[in-house]
């Protein structure tokens, strides 16, 4: 019953390395609260844990759009944002948060103003996006198809404030791209992966 709830859901868990005891602190409906939980999760002073769910939320994408959650020490789960999906946000955050001076900072898979398509997946190439203090969301940038397209991990942050990531498809070859966003908003493709033969997996 417990991996049901791991693989349909997810969960946020903790392991003691001592009594290598396993705690539940929270579980996810797939609801408005989000439903399954991806990337790592980063801790605050307090012993608080930020996270990201790729589905749940809002239900403006099939199977919602994706929530960043804050979960306290006493199992407590918050919603900070529900994306909504593009056009005008980004959708389905598969990868973990990155956190600097009390921002939340990350990717969303999909959403945003570029104009891919993907399937039964949002459209949109996908978006770096930043979650303040107060549960705002900014969108820092939308990628386009050509710079870049479905980021599926989060992103590290420079002593400059530049946010660094990668993208699976998308770049030169669609084969993905290493990238730089720095605090103007400006993006950079610092690499371009070409893959055996150049081998496209994404048409």
């Amino acid at each position: 019953m417990a991996l049901a709830v791991v693989l349909v859901v997810g969960i946020v868990a903790t392991q003691s390395a001592q009594a290598q005891t396993f705690t539940v602190l929270y579980a996810f409906s797939g609801g408005s609260d989000g439903g399954w939980s991806y990337g790592d999760l980063v801790p605050d002073a307090r012993g608080n844990l930020y996270g990201t769910t790729g589905y749940g939320g809002s239900m403006a994408c099939p199977e919602g759009c994706g929530v960043v959650f804050k979960v306290d020490k006493t199992g407590k789960e918050t919603v900070l944002y529900s994306f909504t999906g593009p056009p005008g946000d980004g959708a389905n955050p598969l990868g973990g948060l990155g956190r600097s001076g009390g921002n939340l900072y990350g990717t969303t898979a999909f959403g945003g103003t570029g104009g891919c398509q993907n399937g039964g997946n949002p459209s949109g190439c996908g978006t770096v996006f930043k979650v303040d203090k107060t549960g705002k969301e900014t969108v820092l940038y939308n990628f386009t198809g050509t710079d870049g397209r479905v980021p599926l991990t989060g992103t590290v942050q420079d002593a400059q404030g530049s946010l660094y990531g990668i993208t699976y498809a998308g770049g030169a070859s669609n084969l993905g791209t290493v990238f730089k966003l720095d605090k103007s908003g400006k993006e950079t493709v610092l690499h371009s992966f070409t893959g055996t033969g150049g081998r496209k997996v994404w048409a």
